[in-house]
C-alpha cells in the first residue's frame, strides 16, 4: 500500500498452476482491478474485493495462458467489469485490446502497457505507478518464461527483456505471474545482475539454451487455451 498514491496492491496464489493474479485498487474512489485471474479462485478473490467494499472494474490479462484458465469470464457475469486483453491477441471476445504504451488509469492509479512478446506473439507487461511491474510470463524471478510453443520466439523475449524490461530504473519492483520456487518480489535491478537465463548470455548462446530446454506442455494446455481465446465463457456454458 503506498499512502502518496492511495493505492491498494495485493498479491494473491493459485497453488495448482503457481499462478500470481494482482489486485489493484484506488483507495478514494473504490476502483479494482485483477490482473490474470484464475477461474478456480474467483470466489476468493470476489470475497476479497466485497470485504475490502471495492468494485471491479477490469480484469487484465497479460496474455493467453496455456497452464490456466482466466477467471474473467465469471467474472465479467458477476460484476459487469470489462476484460481487457494484449492487442493482437485472438480473443475477440475482450472488451477491450491494449496497445503497447497506452495508459489506463483508474483514479490515481496509472498503468502503462509495455508489449513483451516472447513468451507468446501477444503479451504486455503492465507498469503501475512507475514503481511496480507485473511481468506476466516474460520475465520471472531469476528466469523466464518458455518460448517454444504458442508462437512464442526465443530471440523476440531475449530483446524485449534486455532492452525494454533492463532499461527500466533499477528499483523498479518485478512482480512476475508464476513462480515454482517461492519467490514473491524482486527488483529490475536485482534481476539484471542475478536472473541466469540473462547474466552471461548474448542473444545466440539465449536463444541455442532456450531451445534445449525441452520442457513438458502444461497439463491444462489443451482445454485453457480453447477456453482462454473465449475468455473463459466457454467453460462456463459447458459447466
Amino acid at each position: 500500500m503506498n499512502g502518496s498514491e492511495k493505492m491498494f496492491f495485493r498479491q494473491l496464489f493459485d497453488k495448482q498452476s503457481s499462478t500470481y493474479t494482482y489486485l489493484i485498487a484506488d483507495e478514494t474512489t473504490k476502483a479494482a482491478i485483477l490482473v490474470d485471474p484464475v477461474l478456480e479462485q474467483v470466489e476468493r478473490d470476489l470475497q476479497l474485493i466485497q470485504e475490502l467494499g471495492l468494485t471491479l472494474r477490469y480484469c487484465m490479462e497479460t496474455h493467453i495462458h496455456a497452464d490456466h484458465i482466466t477467471g474473467t469470464g465469471k467474472l465479467r457475469q458477476l460484476t459487469r467489469c470489462l476484460g481487457i486483453v494484449p492487442e493482437n491477441a485472438p480473443a475477440s471476445c475482450a472488451d477491450k485490446q491494449m496497445k503497447d504504451e497506452e495508459i489506463l488509469e483508474i483514479g490515481s492509479i496509472v498503468i502503462q502497457a509495455i508489449a513483451t512478446p516472447g513468451h507468446t506473439d501477444s503479451h504486455l507487461a503492465y507498469l503501475v505507478n512507475n514503481e511496480r511491474l507485473l511481468t506476466g510470463d516474460s520475465l520471472l524471478i531469476r528466469g523466464c518464461g518458455r518460448t517454444d510453443f504458442q508462437s512464442g520466439n526465443a530471440g523476440t523475449l531475449f530483446d524485449v527483456i534486455t532492452q525494454k524490461l533492463f532499461t527500466l530504473a533499477d528499483e523498479i519492483l518485478v512482480y512476475p505471474g508464476h513462480d515454482y520456487k517461492g519467490f514473491t518480489v524482486s527488483t529490475i535491478g536485482e534481476e539484471k545482475q542475478y536472473n541466469p537465463r540473462f547474466r552471461g548470455h548474448t542473444r545466440k548462446s539465449f536463444i541455442q539454451f532456450m531451445s534445449g530446454l525441452n520442457l513438458p506442455n502444461p497439463q491444462k494446455m489443451m482445454a485453457a487455451v480453447p477456453a482462454n481465446l473465449r475468455c473463459g465463457d466457454e467453460v462456463l456454458a459447458n459447466n
